[in-house]
This record gives C-alpha cells, sequence and structure tokens, in this order.
C-alpha cells in the first residue's frame, strides 16, 4: 500500500512536468543529394568549430557526390582520410563551456525523437528576460543560438532557419547512416533472390512428391 502511494504521488507531482514539455516539430528530412550537401555546408559553418563527425571521413563526402572543391576547402591541410573533427581543441572547448561537445556521427539515432529532437533543438532558443538564450528541448544546454532562431519568430527570415535547420538535420540524418540507401537497394535484390528460390524449391517439392504419390 505504501509503495502505491508513493507511486501515485510521484504521477500526480510529474503531470506538471510532462504537460509543459514542449511538443516536437516534425524535421521532413530531405534525402536527396542537394539538400544533404546545403546541410553538409551549414554543418561546416555553424557546427564543425566546435563538434566532430569522427565515423565520417571527407572521402565519403566526396564518393557520395558532393562539389569536391567544396571538401577540399572543408579539409584544409587534413588528409582526404581523415574523419571529420572539430577546429576546436578539446582543452578549449572544456575552458569554453565546461564539457567538450558531443560528436555529432551517430546523434540522430542517440537521441529520442531522432530527426525531430534535432531539428526542434536547433529552433528551440528562446530570449530570457535577462537577454539569455535558454532552450525549450535541452534547458541544460551550453551551445549557442548558432542559427538565431531565438530573435526570429515569424516571416521570411524564419522560413530561411527553419530551411537550413532541415538542411542540418537531413545531413546528420545522413551521416548517421550514409550506405542506408545501398544497403535498401541491396536488400530489394536479396529478397527478390530468395522469392525466385523459394518459388523454385516449391515447385521441386511438386515435382518429388508427385513421383512419390
Amino acid at each position: 500500500m505504501r509503495t502505491l502511494l508513493k507511486m501515485l504521488l510521484l504521477g500526480c507531482f510529474s503531470l506538471p512536468v510532462w504537460a509543459n514539455e514542449a511538443a516536437l516539430e516534425k524535421a521532413n528530412v530531405e534525402t536527396d543529394a542537394k539538400s544533404i550537401e546545403r546541410g553538409a555546408e551549414a554543418m561546416m559553418g555553424f557546427c564543425h568549430s566546435c563538434h566532430s563527425m569522427k565515423y565520417v571521413h571527407y572521402r565519403d563526402l566526396v564518393t557520395f557526390g558532393m562539389d569536391k572543391q567544396k571538401v577540399e576547402t572543408w579539409r584544409g591541410d587534413q588528409p582526404l582520410d581523415a574523419a571529420i573533427l572539430a577546429q576546436m581543441a578539446e582543452n578549449d572547448a572544456m575552458a569554453s563551456f565546461g564539457k567538450v561537445p558531443p560528436d555529432l556521427s551517430l546523434m540522430v539515432k542517440a537521441r529520442d525523437g531522432g530527426a525531430n529532437y534535432l531539428y526542434s533543438y536547433l529552433l528551440g532558443y528562446y530570449l530570457m528576460p535577462d537577454g539569455a538564450t535558454g532552450n525549450h528541448f535541452y534547458p541544460a544546454t551550453k551551445m549557442p543560438d548558432v542559427l538565431n532562431s531565438s530573435g526570429l519568430t515569424e516571416g521570411a527570415a524564419r522560413t530561411e532557419v527553419q530551411g537550413q535547420a532541415r538542411d542540418i538535420v537531413s545531413f546528420l540524418a545522413w551521416v548517421s547512416d550514409p550506405h542506408e540507401a545501398e544497403r535498401l537497394r541491396l536488400g530489394y535484390y536479396v529478397i527478390g533472390y530468395l522469392l525466385v528460390l523459394t518459388t523454385l524449391l516449391y515447385l521441386l517439392k511438386n515435382q518429388i512428391w508427385s513421383r512419390l504419390k
């Protein structure tokens, strides 16, 4: 009985928290090459200074079909086979933020809500009364409002920022599984092969059993 009462009290106190949680916005992730390349440009412009993507290499961007000259600019003096690492040293990041910014390679897979969470997070900044910025979806964040979404509530500027956030999330969705399209294409061939094989085995089975009858 005592345990049940504790659970009920916990549920009552938790209800206001659940009620105040902001709903995630739908990211509508794009999978076409142009959107993903735009996302890579935005990522390199807004996020690369602090965040790494250690499971992706510059060569992967070229293999995907991105403009090689852009990739050359992004990698600087790094080898083409180098992983995409943050430009800021970890010691400097600790001094600035108190923690090392997380690697973004698998962030879409790691967060509940996936792409929708990241999209909502990027657009979830707001101005507090003291002029500082907060975030509806991750109040403890140390990341600044890189897209300046907190100062934009409507109009063409807000639409542009939403487009940038969508492109970044589309790129990060690709980064989290860069071989997804190839894997799906191969899956169709495998399923087709299994269907043909199953059909042939079924016909063979009928032929064998017809002789036994």
